[in-house]
């Protein structure tokens, strides 16, 4: 249950206009250990782990989330998320720095170009809060600073000489922890491209800082349409009469608003507690979109839980709630691959006249082929804008460019290069 903050001591002479100020909240974040224990309860062990672990990521928690954190109890889901642990001091084996691999599909400072059609803008370092389960640790917390104007003409260049590039992604750190003014900026040259169709934001502040959505940020959104958002709540407790306001506001200037969950251990890796979470989304007109396995980044083992985990969640779902409040549980592919959806598997069997199916209660059904299978382009013209940009991946297969995918260090091809040599 979330506290009044003039409970707390370290905030009993606040004043409601500052406490609703987004700058007041994200100039007056507990950083250190001597803010938190006037905050929370903590005992020497926990002490010590958060002093250890802020040599890797420092610790930033807006007042109004403090508020959020159960003082007494070590297992609450909001505590778990923004106080350090002597967990994030341990590296396991497969961590990776980067494992996303971010930087190296990075042509200019600042943005990464993986998908085709799209790329993300990562236009600050700072988050309102930095929380424990961050992928982006290398980058994010280090200094709070935005990226530079020079590097983002850098990237508007790119975008714009790329014309395959129709979506952007804005992120960081968290896009809207930079000023009105820098964000305007931003939207208004994207939207001066011919090829972006679309820009979307990702941002937590919804969720850990409420107070940054103002009239004034919506209005400058509004004129910059189609704008997304992706926010991401994790828990059902994060969702309070604060963060509906302010998502609220959003809906109401016409912003479609989607929700990227990661799954987390001991915090929401329950199915009836996703369930409680997407259906509380779906009421206040934001779209569960992503549930994310949790990335092989250093320091964050202790949040990962095993695939399964999610594969019983959305088990779980399906079937059991609205279809669009069941998201797609995916894995951001170590190393670049961009995310794999993860699902149950509901085909049972399949022959060349039928497929036998389950549902989520378990019946079994059979659903017949047509009789007549063929299936061929129509020539309907629509795929001719297409045909000027190079196929990728398994797009090469269906567009009959080639019958075969082998990935380059394939040790059979390797050898036949080998003998090839020697002949």
């Amino acid at each position: 249950m979330q506290r009044n903050y003039k409970d707390i001591p370290l905030w009993r002479n606040t004043s409601p206009d500052e406490w609703n100020n987004w700058e007041w909240q994200i100039s007056n974040r507990i950083t250190t250990l001597a803010e938190l224990e006037q905050v929370v309860n903590l005992n020497d062990k926990e002490k010590d782990g958060v002093q250890a672990s802020l040599k890797k990521l420092r610790m930033a928690i807006t007042p109004y989330y403090a508020t959020l954190i159960d003082p007494n109890d070590y297992n609450c889901p909001i505590r778990r998320q923004a106080i350090p642990t002597i967990y994030e001091t341990e590296i396991s084996k497969c961590d990776s720095n980067d494992p996303l691999h971010e930087t190296l599909d990075s042509p200019v400072p600042g943005l990464t170009h993986r998908y085709p059609d799209r790329v993300l803008l990562l236009i600050t370092q700072q988050c309102s809060m930095y929380c424990r389960h961050c992928t982006r640790r290398r980058f994010a917390g280090h200094a709070d600073k935005t990226l530079s104007t020079s590097n983002l003409i850098r990237a508007f260049k790119y975008i714009k000489a790329h014309k395959e590039v129709r979506d952007v992604l804005i992120s960081g750190g968290d896009a809207l922890c930079v000023s009105d003014e820098k964000l305007e900026f931003i939207l208004k040259e994207l939207s001066k491209i011919d090829n972006v169709e679309v820009i979307r934001i990702g941002t937590r502040v919804p969720v850990v800082m409420p107070q940054r959505i103002t009239s004034k940020l919506c209005n400058i959104i509004k004129k910059y349409h189609p704008v997304w958002i992706n926010t991401q709540f994790n828990h059902p407790n994060e969702i309070t009469k604060d963060s509906i306001l302010a998502c609220n506001m959003l809906a109401d200037a016409g912003i479609p608003l989607g929700n990227q969950s990661v799954l987390l251990k001991n915090i929401n890796d329950c199915p009836y507690i996703m369930k409680s979470l997407v259906q509380k989304l779906v009421a206040n007109r934001i779209r569960p979109y992503y549930i994310y396995q949790c990335d092989l980044s250093e320091g964050i083992e202790h949040f990962r839980t095993p695939v399964s985990a999610g594969i019983e969640i959305m088990e779980l779902l399906r079937g059991h709630t609205s279809g669009f409040a069941v998201p797609t549980f995916v894995i951001d592919a170590p190393g670049g691959g961009g995310k794999i959806p993860i699902n149950p598997q509901y085909v049972v069997s399949q022959s060349p006249d039928k497929l036998i199916l389950r549902n989520y209660e378990g019946v079994l059904c059979t659903y017949t082929e047509p009789s007549d299978k063929s299936h061929k382009c129509k020539h309907c013209g629509i795929c001719d804008k297409f045909k000027n940009y190079e196929s990728k991946g398994l797009e090469k297969l269906f567009r009959n460019e080639k019958n075969c995918l082998i990935p380059k260090d394939n040790f059979r091809m390797r050898r036949r290069e080998i003998n090839s040599a020697h002949k």
